[in-house]
């Protein structure tokens, strides 16, 4: 049975998760927030060489805590850090987090993307605006969301195009539901070559990012570095990165939620060439919330890890298909390449 998506086509297709967005439109970056209505198993994997992130040890299998309050994405590169700081105040509000002594403690993992230079105004003074961002996501959260040049892809930018938020979902036959979501903001190109065809093509469901399909024949240049590394400058480390998170409605323990986050990870490279680069921080963050009440055996596993592999690089097509044009941008929308 061939993948279908959610009702939304969103990571929020996942029952018991709200998303929300901040972003400033004249900084151009902003902070994207996941919530689940109740704590989730959480786990992460990191295969770029230049992570930013804040909360990430607590998240391996071997350690102790076994669920988490939100997951904060960000743009500003170590500046954004400070939106976990933001979502976590949002939530104490809300008495969420773990109970110490009468006090509540929000356990929220971040992690950041590098847009520092996008076009946007960063002269903000003495303290960035990411904390204030982080609690104006939480206070946004909500089942529908935008797409593209929000949130934590506000100010994102791939090799010759503008990056984005992206998000997308499959429905598996046995009633299990993945979602991801996505800031994409990688050294590497989403499209072959300089063509309007996205990578991502072979797993598009309907025409949610074009229905271009790939281009034939495969133009001689589409595996060609040097025209990427010329259009988005030769690459530095921490100066680019993709962020996302993987999620499911299935019951998952810490170790499986950690090799959903290592199959995630497939969808980056069937949708950006080249990736997990020593210059990009890319991180999979991984949440089951177990609402659908479905433990996994092999073959519903194996089923699952495919699907999130296949979703993430929907994802990521989405976020740059939505990408929408501002003043002083460095790089143009998909929307406006021709041809």
């Amino acid at each position: 049975m061939p993948f279908v998506s959610g009702s939304r086509n969103l990571i929020t297709d996942v029952a018991g998760l709200r998303v929300g967005n901040a972003e400033d439109v004249r900084l151009k970056s902003g902070v994207t927030v996941v919530v689940p209505d109740k704590p989730a198993v959480a786990a992460v994997q990191v295969l770029g060489g230049a992570p930013g992130t804040r909360e990430t040890d607590l998240l391996e299998p071997h350690n102790s805590l076994q669920a988490i309050h939100a997951i904060a994405l960000a743009g500003g590169s170590a500046f954004g850090l400070d939106a976990a700081s933001g979502v976590q105040a949002a939530l104490r509000e809300d008495g969420v987090g773990i109970e110490v002594w009468g006090k509540h403690v929000p356990v929220v993992p971040a992690a950041i993307l590098f847009d520092l230079f996008n076009g946007g105004d960063k002269d903000w003074g003495r303290y960035p605006p990411y904390r204030e961002l982080g609690y104006d996501a939480v206070r946004n959260a909500a089942l529908e969301f935008a797409l593209g040049s929000v949130g934590a892809g506000a100010g994102a930018l791939t090799a010759g195009l503008k990056g984005g938020l992206g998000s997308a979902s499959t429905v598996l036959d046995g009633g299990i539901t993945v979602g991801a979501l996505v800031a994409a903001n990688p050294v590497g190109s989403v499209t072959v070559a300089r063509t309007r065809h996205f990578w991502a093509a072979p797993f598009e469901i309907g025409d949610e990012f074009g229905g271009l399909g790939l281009p034939s024949p495969i133009p001689d240049d589409a595996t060609d570095l040097h025209w990427k590394f010329e259009e988005k400058r030769t690459p530095q480390p921490g100066a680019n990165t993709t962020i996302a998170v993987i999620a499911t409605d299935a019951v998952l323990t810490k170790a499986a939620a950690k090799r959903l986050a290592i199959a995630a990870h497939d969808g980056f490279a069937r949708a950006i060439w080249p990736t997990h680069t020593p210059a990009d921080g890319d991180l999979v963050f991984a949440m089951a919330t177990g609402a659908s009440g479905i433990e996994l055996d092999m073959h519903a596993a194996t089923r699952i890890y495919a699907a999130a592999g296949a979703t993430m690089a929907r994802a990521i097509a989405r976020g740059v298909h939505a990408a929408t044009p501002a003043e002083n941008d460095p790089y143009p929308v998909w929307s406006s390449r021709t041809g």
